[in-house]
């Protein structure tokens, strides 16, 4: 039986932005086997979307809100648009730029 796939686009607060972030969250993406995106917004705040099994996405959601890269301290994350999707948009996960 096939996992219901779901997506949520989110957006960080950082109180360190530049710390590689971006970065991180590419690489544990495609360790949990999500995809997706991620970049730097001109606000100095992250967002990105990110799809996959429901499973899946709910464990990179936590990571997001409460690891973030070693260096990082997350003020504050939010999840919206989080619906479940029949088909994935994309085949792996990126940064943006």
């Amino acid at each position: 039986m096939e996992s219901t796939k779901i997506q949520s686009q989110m957006l960080n607060r950082l109180s360190h932005p530049g710390v590689c972030f971006r970065m991180y969250t590419e690489d544990e993406a495609r360790k949990i086997g999500v995809v997706g995106w991620v970049k730097n917004t001109s606000k100095g705040t992250v967002t990105g979307q990110v799809q996959g099994p429901e499973e899946k996405v709910n464990s990179m959601m936590s990571w997001l809100s409460k690891v973030g890269s070693p260096s990082s301290r997350i003020d504050r994350t939010n999840f919206s648009n989080e619906k479940i999707i029949s088909q994935l948009d994309y085949s792996n996960f990126s940064i943006r730029y």
